[in-house]
């Protein structure tokens, strides 16, 4: 979160996506870092997943 604050503040737009047992520690350190970064959260867990399912799960949050 802190490298995209710092891109921000450089006017270069961000953001993160994470799986959703993260939502209260992205929380917690966007309140201590005083910065709101654009977040996406998607069910957990990310990693093990196929190329198929990832797509899938970008199309289910975006759609």
């Amino acid at each position: 979160m802190q490298d995209i604050k710092n891109l921000d503040s450089r006017g270069v737009p961000g953001g993160f996506i994470a799986s959703e047992v993260f939502v209260t520690a992205a929380q917690s350190q966007a309140a201590a870092l005083g910065f709101q970064p654009r977040s996406v959260f998607v069910a957990h867990p990310i990693q093990d997943r196929t190329d198929a399912e990832l797509e899938a799960l970008a199309d289910s949050v975006f759609a």
